[in-house]
């Protein structure tokens, strides 16, 4: 009897050690892409941690060609031993697909911080700057942005910001009318967890930047794209046609 039970046990403890985690950092490992329902809308969220995950920009090949399209980009990495996991519009762009406001990778930068007034929502003021270091991420408002230099090996601007130190952007209105599919993208206070988010339906500023907010909890987060906004997300078998695009917004294994 007493050999039955130690059997037993043994069997016990081995299944709990073969067990998969339940926290937090394994979770976001495995499935870094979930859908997140807020306030009556639905999103696609893919979290990722700055100081583990090769979080990057992609806009241009080594002969300054865009790359245009997930699949260019995905075609290049696996030549090169490198595989996307996921991606989505990293920025607004011209017609020619050259960032709007300021946009820097290792191959050096794009453009100057644009700080001045004019029409549509890069304009909205403040707009601001999605930004990574080697181990941490950060949105933070243009102007200060410029003002502090930050050394920064990524970033791309954009508007408006939709969160800024918890609070909501001073524009953004609960009665907006204009409803656009629209993704972004929100940093918590520790500049750890980054949140990349995509409507699955048109949502207003306001909405979605409660989402950020109140759900996602980013004490700061910035709006990338609009209308034309896609998604790449092999995990939920995601691969949004559309558009030829400017930013691409990537993770590499």
């Amino acid at each position: 009897m007493r050999a039955v039970l130690l059997i037993s046990l043994a069997l016990t403890l081995l299944t709990a050690c073969n067990a998969p985690s339940s926290n937090g950092a394994d979770h976001l490992q495995s499935e870094p892409c979930r859908a997140v329902p807020h306030s009556g809308n639905t999103y696609t969220v893919c979290t990722f941690n700055a100081a583990r995950d090769d979080i990057r920009l992609f806009h241009s090949d080594a002969a300054g060609e865009p790359y245009l399209q997930f699949d260019i980009l995905t075609r290049e990495l696996d030549e090169q031993g490198e595989t996307l996991v996921f991606a989505m519009n990293g920025g607004m762009y011209h017609e020619d697909r050259r960032p709007v406001g300021f946009y820097r990778d290792p191959s050096g930068d794009q453009a100057s911080v644009n700080i001045n007034d004019g029409p549509g929502n890069f304009h909205m003021r403040p707009n601001g700057v999605f930004w990574l270091t080697s181990d941490r991420a950060g949105v933070t408002e243009s102007e200060i942005f410029l003002s502090r230099q930050m050394p920064a090996r990524y970033a791309t601007q954009s508007g408006p910001m939709l969160v800024i130190d918890g609070a909501l952007h001073p524009q953004l209105s609960p009665s907006g009318t204009s409803r656009k599919r629209r993704n972004g993208v929100g940093v918590s206070a520790d500049g750890l967890t980054v949140h990349f988010a995509i409507s699955e339906g048109t949502v207003t500023f306001y909405e979605f930047a409660t989402l950020f907010r109140d759900t996602l909890n980013a004490g700061n987060a910035l709006f990338l794209d609009g209308q034309v906004s896609r998604l790449y997300a092999p995990g939920l078998d995601r691969n949004d046609p559309g558009f030829d695009m400017g930013p691409i917004v990537g993770v590499v294994e």
